[in-house]
């Protein structure tokens, strides 16, 4: 119940924008935002977690919940509307060590096996599209979510890459010691969140949202929250590796103007 109240708090609250300019930020960073995984702009990791790695995305797995806390990727021009379909061959993710969720685990459990990154983002190749069906990539959906709002915010990510060079993007569960669970102790997540860093020329950009579990019919901007405020909301830290003060500039707040949601 408190985080209900807390996340309603947060939607009132994200009417505060500002956005950054490239030109406060370390050369350093310019010259790595196209590297193909960025880790400044990663979660943190402490000493005792090992990331993930597979050819389109990288992920950090919790096994007491049995699925990504995290997967992060990036989106550009050349990578949307590619000619790979989807393979929707779910499968076992053999990089996890512990052993990831599979297929028993969702078995007549009226959850959708809902992608993190997702597999239309991965069109570009055959390989990022086949990894994106491991079930490290999934988490236990409601119907009406995936197929819903979820599904709605992904494909406007992908017109957004249409006004951006690129997009970095972390999304994932929020997990927590409340949740109910299916199969061999697969949590089932409460809220999804996605936190997005947009590049434009001179100009970075910022934008978050918290959902929650279910079917909505609210407009997306009604989800739209800081990464400050997701942050405290999840218990993670986006985008650890920048400086502090840009780090601080790009997640205090955002600008609804630079994202189009028409």
């Amino acid at each position: 119940m408190f985080k209900l109240f807390y996340v309603l708090g947060l939607f009132i609250c994200s009417s505060c924008f500002i956005s950054s300019n490239l030109s406060d930020i370390p050369d350093k960073i310019k010259v790595n935002r196209n590297v193909y995984f960025d880790t400044l702009y990663l979660p943190k990791i402490d000493s005792t977690q090992a990331l993930v790695k597979h050819y389109a995305y990288c992920l950090l797995y919790d096994e007491y919940y049995e699925q990504a806390k995290w997967v992060f990727y990036s989106l550009n021009k050349n990578k949307i509307n590619g000619p790979f379909s989807r393979s929707d061959k779910f499968k076992k993710d053999t990089l996890i060590k512990t052993g990831s969720a599979s297929h028993s685990d969702y078995k007549g459990s009226g959850y959708d096996r809902g992608h993190l990154a997702p597999a239309a983002d991965m069109a570009w190749s055959k390989q990022a599209m086949d990894e994106s069906f491991f079930y490290s990539n999934m988490s236990p959906q409601t119907p009406s979510f995936n197929r819903g709002v979820w599904r709605k915010l992904e494909s406007r990510i992908r017109k957004w890459v249409v006004d951006y060079d690129s997009l970095y993007i972390t999304t994932g569960p929020i997990l927590d010691s409340n949740l109910t669970s299916i199969g061999n102790e697969l949590a089932v997540p409460d809220y999804f969140f996605k936190s997005i860093i947009g590049f434009k020329d001179s100009t970075v950009n910022a934008i978050a949202f918290i959902l929650p579990n279910e079917g909505s019919k609210k407009n997306l901007e009604d989800f739209v929250v800081s990464i400050d405020s997701l942050e405290t909301f999840s218990g993670l830290n986006f985008n650890a590796g920048i400086e502090n003060t840009v780090q601080d500039s790009l997640e205090k707040s955002i600008q609804l103007n630079y994202w189009n949601f028409d």
